[in-house]
């Protein structure tokens, strides 16, 4: 099996985005793409992680994500 993580670039780095999925707002902290197979057969997902006012990070689809304010 290959690696289980990797870090993706991604435009709205340390910005401040909206998580459409929940309403959530906070810090685009990472974007990876990460490896969440269970059995021998791959299965990779790209994953943001957006860290909320509290300082708790929170993950969503990265096509969740918008700039805030939008």
């Amino acid at each position: 099996m290959s690696e289980v993580y990797e870090y993706l670039p991604h435009p709205l780095l340390r910005r401040r985005v909206r998580d459409i999925a929940s309403g959530a707002e906070g810090e685009l902290m990472a974007v990876v793409n990460e490896n969440v197979s269970s059995t021998a057969i791959e299965r990779w997902v790209e994953l943001a992680y957006v860290r909320g006012a509290s300082g708790l990070e929170i993950s969503t689809a990265v096509g969740n994500i918008e700039a805030a304010g939008q």
